[in-house]
């Protein structure tokens, strides 16, 4: 039963590093669903602290791809209307596929800002920002999801090696 709680583990895992590159999937959640079949193992290979640890991570990465994008608008000098025009064009995005989300903070703040009355230079910068902030927001994704592939990976290598 070990094998199959690996095999299904390792698809989640898989799932959860592709969706930290493809805005629709959920990546941490997925990889953390990955490390809880490893932990469904005989002898069970983490503390209940570690798993308490790392759905808190997966938990606050998920959040925090929705809010970097807003807060890069921020930093790059975004007004009001350019960090919540970078909000709603996520929001939309999310309708539009891939390409929506990674372009919708970017034209949302650019359009909030041009309605803010900025001028082009000021809202592409802000927009950038935006980008920026989803870029940002992707390679902490990456790095959380990775992490726990490689949690997944050692406590998987030590049920194949207690069977074989």
């Amino acid at each position: 039963m070990d094998i199959l709680w690996i095999i299904i583990g390792l698809l989640f895992i898989i799932a959860g590093i592709v969706g930290c590159v493809v805005p629709v999937i959920p990546g941490p959640p997925l990889a953390y669903v990955g490390i809880i079949f490893a932990e469904l193992t005989t002898p069970s290979p983490f503390s209940s602290k570690f798993m308490i640890l790392w759905a808190l991570a997966a938990a606050a990465v998920t959040a925090l791809d929705y809010i970097i994008p807003v807060w890069g608008t921020k930093k790059f000098g975004g007004s009001k209307y350019g960090t919540r025009g970078s909000m709603i064009g996520l929001i939309i995005g999310l309708f539009l596929g891939p390409a929506g989300i990674i372009i919708g903070p970017f034209a949302g703040a650019l359009v909030g800002e041009l309605v803010y009355g900025r001028k082009g230079k000021d809202a592409v910068k802000s927009g950038l920002g935006a980008f920026v902030g989803f870029l940002a927001g992707t390679g902490i994704k990456l790095v959380v999801s990775g992490m726990m592939a490689y949690y997944f990976f050692g406590a998987a290598l030590s049920v194949v090696k207690n069977i074989f």
